[in-house]
């Protein structure tokens, strides 16, 4: 397969126009990242880093459970075609908010669930969702919900890994996700 690319690209820092930027953390952000993908109204995504307390994560540090962040996807999304709430949802459905720091066998606090809000009208919508999913659940869900803070793009390879691997990335695409490491 060669060697990787450990470059990292620039982050995504600022919506273009009248779009706007959502992160969220679900586990393993391949798989969460090519369920985005997918969507009308999502014009680009990345992977990366954020929640954690290191300027220079990498993959193995991150991992490592040392760093604080979380595997996380950065969006810019056209709110006239899809809105915050829309993402919310997907969101929900993309994994289970109520395992911790996990999502099946990926284990460590790198996994865990959270929205990370870039603005009050944000938070509000996450929360209410987040009351209102709760009722489909018998245990507490776990997801955090917090400012967006700094956010640190994933090295080169791990951008739209699974669509590399051979992965329908097409909007409107239902295959079944394969997550592999």
């Amino acid at each position: 397969m060669g060697t990787k690319d450990l470059s990292t690209p620039p982050v995504l820092e600022k919506a273009q126009g009248s779009s706007q930027l959502a992160t969220f953390a679900a586990g393993c952000f391949w798989s969460v990242e090519l369920v985005f993908q997918r969507k009308d109204g999502v014009l680009q995504t990345q992977v990366g880093y954020t929640g954690g307390h290191d300027n220079k994560p990498s993959y193995e540090a991150v991992c490592s459970g040392t760093t604080g962040h979380a595997e996380a996807v950065r969006l810019e999304y056209d709110p006239k075609t899809i809105s915050y709430d829309d993402l919310l949802t997907i969101f929900w459905n993309k994994h289970n908010p109520t395992q911790g720091n996990r999502q099946g066998g990926d284990i460590g606090t790198q996994y865990r669930s959270a929205i990370f809000y870039h603005n009050e009208e944000q938070k509000n919508l996450a929360e209410a969702s987040k009351t209102k999913r709760q009722n489909n659940y018998d245990v507490p869900i776990t997801t955090e919900i917090v400012p967006a803070g700094p956010f640190y793009a994933a090295e080169q390879y791990h951008q739209g890994y699974l669509e590399k691997g051979g992965q329908c990335a097409a909007k409107g695409c239902s295959d079944n996700i394969r997550c592999y490491g």
